[in-house]
């Protein structure tokens, strides 16, 4: 999955935050429910217009960033390594 194709910015929706793409939910609200432990299923009810398309690629998005963001993981002790 892309997340590129489920979040968008438009300066004419919602200031130009970041939103799911065809909704006027922003991803960082998205990102909070999850963060709280929220079940995708209360994000879907709580906003009908979501789907499990856009939760995905809410997640797939925090995943890239975090990723970029982190230090290469050192080499294991022993792995034939020098």
């Amino acid at each position: 999955m892309d997340w590129r194709d489920q979040i968008v910015t438009d300066p004419a929706v919602c200031g130009g935050q970041p939103t799911l793409r065809g909704t006027r939910v922003l991803l960082r609200t998205v990102l909070g429910y999850l963060a709280h432990g929220e079940p995708v299923e209360r994000l879907l009810a709580d906003f009908p217009t979501l789907t499990a398309e856009h939760v995905r690629a809410a997640i797939a998005l925090a995943s890239s960033a975090a990723s970029e963001d982190l230090p290469p993981p050192n080499p294991v002790p022993g792995a034939g390594f020098p």
